[in-house]
């Protein structure tokens, strides 16, 4: 008998990204009005930009820009991903607005349901509207983008789309910083999304959801969100304490079978010392619960590591860094097979690049992880990578993909789902005039789980997009 996710999780999925999006509207609406009280900056053609390479450069990677003794919070533990966008793009204080058109082309729409790739085309619209919003203590952004997409073929899987995240930084002191964040995905498909080139971020740190398992054309429900806190309390010496959660959901099971529900919940404490401008050197400690509810039972596995990692700054905008310890993990698997403990290494190694023009990162993983899907909690062996690179003055390009190889943890029985994805999406952008933007891309999955129906008989994806945007910005506070 199949074990179902409980109501109170699915009611918890369907509720919180939308909860908190109202939440921080409340917050934000008093204060729209009043003017920002540190400089305002202009937005800036992203095909052009402003040479800002000889300004004065206090940011950093993670959002914790300052004065030349605040410490930044390293990659390792900072719970963010790296940023995609170029230096001459960035912008703050601006009410953003819009709509996107897209058509698609997939050679794979029915992995599940038929013995030969059956494709299909797809048409979507997707309104979009963001808040930024800086003062001289906090930053908020807010994205909210409903839509529609329509199949031609395959009508069944026409669906209503959600998706919404909140990130959102305040300064309680000079040196006490509170974070929180949150991402709410309600989708037919994990590539209905606005921002067509993404295949999941690239981040440094060893806690996050795993994203590396992917139904084509699946209805889906995705919620993952952190809060944290970080404390410098001395002048080289920061410590820290974040929590997070993540949730997945399938909500019509005959879409992907082999696949079931799971969710996660991670804490992480650090000690972080500067050693010198550059360089920085700390100690980690890291708690996971990773749930998955496979068709017979629930899958637990606990885990608690202890790293040590470092970070090297050689400019603001560049940073590698790098993380490993021992971890310590309990698995308790559905009766009658037996519970599993161990240690395991843990490591992994990042880089990240942003430029006024281009922007790259990079990151190698040997972690345990949820199974995004899977029958359980994975070991988790896997590369990423981002880059855009503007080509002419008005063109630009971007790349992402990555390897991952999940073991799946547990006594050796039939069925296991052990397997690797590999992902890549290309993709290039031209203005057509002040307002209007188009994209051209590609998209490439190869998924091998051996006894994972929904991708033992069409394993791969070709995925060809076309989408024309239309928005406008507003700068707040003038």
């Amino acid at each position: 008998m199949k074990m179902k996710i409980p109501e109170q999780i699915r009611a918890r999925l369907i509720t919180t990204g939308p909860i908190i999006l109202g939440l921080t509207m409340l917050m934000v609406i008093p204060a729209w009005p009043q003017a920002d009280d540190t400089p305002s900056q202009q937005p800036a053609p992203a095909s052009v930009g402003v040479d800002n390479s000889q300004a004065p450069d206090n940011s950093n990677n993670n959002g914790n820009g300052g004065g030349d003794d605040r410490m930044q919070t390293p990659p390792p533990v900072s719970g963010q991903a790296y940023p995609i966008a170029f230096t001459s793009e960035e912008r703050s204080n601006y009410l953003r607005a819009g709509v996107v058109f897209t058509g698609a082309y997939s050679d794979n729409a029915l992995a599940a349901l038929e013995s030969h790739p059956v494709s299909d085309i797809s048409y979507s619209v997707a309104p979009i509207v963001a808040l930024d919003e800086s003062t001289a203590r906090q930053h908020l952004t807010l994205t909210y983008a409903p839509g529609f997409t329509f199949y031609q073929r395959t009508s069944s899987l026409n669906g209503a789309d959600q998706t919404a995240s909140i990130d959102f930084d305040y300064r309680l002191s000079p040196h006490v910083t509170f974070s929180a964040r949150d991402d709410f995905q309600k989708s037919s498909s994990l590539f209905n999304q606005p921002n067509l080139t993404s295949t999941g971020g690239v981040s440094g740190g060893a806690v996050g959801a795993n994203s590396s398992v992917i139904a084509p054309l699946a209805d889906l429900l995705v919620n993952s969100g952190s809060v944290g806190l970080t404390y410098q309390f001395s002048l080289n010496d920061m410590i820290g304490a974040s929590g997070s959660f993540s949730y997945l959901h399938y909500p019509n099971p005959a879409q992907v079978p082999g696949l079931s529900d799971s969710n996660s919940q991670a804490g992480l404490a650090f000690y972080s010392h500067r050693i010198s401008r550059m360089h920085y050197l700390g100690l980690t400690y890291q708690y996971q619960r990773l749930l998955s509810y496979p068709t017979a039972g629930q899958n637990e596995t606990q885990t608690h590591a202890a790293l040590v990692f470092y970070t090297v700054y050689p400019t603001s905008r560049f940073s590698i860094s790098f993380f490993g310890g021992s971890q310590h993990l309990d698995t308790v698997q559905p009766f009658p097979l037996l519970p599993l403990r161990q240690w395991t290494p843990e490591g992994g190694a990042s880089l990240s690049w942003q430029g006024r023009l281009n922007s790259f990162a990079v990151d190698y993983l040997h972690v345990v992880s949820g199974g995004g899907g899977l029958v359980g909690a994975a070991q988790v062996d896997g590369a990423t990578a981002s880059l855009r690179q503007q080509i002419t003055k008005t063109l630009s390009g971007s790349a992402a993909g990555g390897y991952t190889r999940n073991n799946v943890l547990g006594a050796p029985v039939a069925g296991v789902t052990n397997g690797h994805s590999i992902s890549a999406t290309a993709s290039l952008q031209q203005p057509l005039g002040q307002h209007v933007t188009l994209q051209l891309g590609y998209t490439r999955l190869h998924q091998s789980y051996s006894n994972v129906a929904v991708f033992a008989a069409n394993p791969d994806t070709n995925r060809e997009f076309v989408s024309l945007s239309y928005q406008f910005v507003r700068p707040l506070g003038r």
